[in-house]
């Protein structure tokens, strides 16, 4: 019997084939693609906020909730791109931070996880950003010099492609057929003219392959409130999602800032 006990981060992923998924702890960390085919347990134990550390209750991504009201981390622009302002040299809520992650190369792209969606990353985030969401296939459509024009691009081609990826779909493969290269050369026209320049002629498609014994009919997800003790076989990891047997899906990246103990 072997335990691990810590304080969930989402996955740490390494591109292969297939990708290779780790839960990296304080001391130690699991290489989670060799659980899979084992029984695990997972313990809900407490809470340990990502930014101040201290064990108050999670309010959203790893954060208690006056980090989350407070922290550049987690302003308003890290989902809304559009809203970006560090180009201008407006600060947010700390101009440094902002200046640091959004005045640098950004991909707009195309990513087929459950159907063709649009999103933005960090150009230091490929393919990590896309493994994150479950994608099988992507390809980057723009590579614009800062974050706001990879919103201003976003934005528009939100008209035509979903920019949200629908999860129980991806988790049990049911992917919409879809020609990225071609939905690509589409969408030229619909783009504002000020980003037009940074549009990438030359495709360079990535396809990512993951570590799945068996995907579920049915998902049901686990929740560590409801459900502090939980025990199941895992049978597969993609996106940020452990598989279990029985159709248990579980988002690692749902509850960061989670202190958990993992036997198995």
């Amino acid at each position: 019997m072997t335990t691990f006990e810590g304080t969930l981060t989402k996955m740490q992923t390494e591109m292969g084939h297939p990708i290779q998924y780790y839960l990296i702890f304080d001391t130690n960390f699991i290489n989670v693609n060799q659980l899979i085919g084992r029984t695990i347990e997972v313990q809900h134990k407490g809470y340990q906020c990502l930014h101040c550390k201290k064990p108050k209750k999670i309010f959203r991504q790893g954060f208690c909730y006056d980090c989350f009201s407070t922290i550049p981390a987690a302003a308003d622009w890290i989902m809304k791109p559009e809203l970006s302002k560090a180009h201008l040299d407006i600060e947010d809520r700390d101009l440094e931070y902002e200046k640091r992650v959004q005045l640098q190369p950004h991909m707009v792209y195309l990513a087929l996880s459950s159907e063709v969606k649009v999103g933005v990353t960090r150009k230091t985030q490929v393919p990590t950003r896309w493994i994150d969401q479950g994608a099988i296939e992507a390809l980057p459509v723009l590579e614009t010099p800062n974050r706001y024009l990879a919103g201003v691009a976003e934005v528009a081609l939100k008209h035509h492609f979903a920019d949200k990826t629908n999860w129980q779909k991806m988790l049990k493969n049911e992917i919409s057929p879809a020609d990225l290269s071609a939905e690509k050369q589409k969408l030229v026209d619909w783009l504002p003219d000020e980003v037009k320049p940074y549009f990438l002629e030359e495709d360079q498609d990535y396809l990512l392959n993951y570590p799945v014994q068996q995907y579920p009919v049915k998902v049901s997800s686990l929740n560590l409130e409801k459900t502090p003790n939980f025990s199941g076989k895992v049978t597969g990891i993609k996106g940020q999602y452990l598989l279990f047997e029985d159709g248990t899906v579980f988002n690692v990246r749902t509850y960061e800032g989670y202190v958990v103990k993992i036997t198995f």
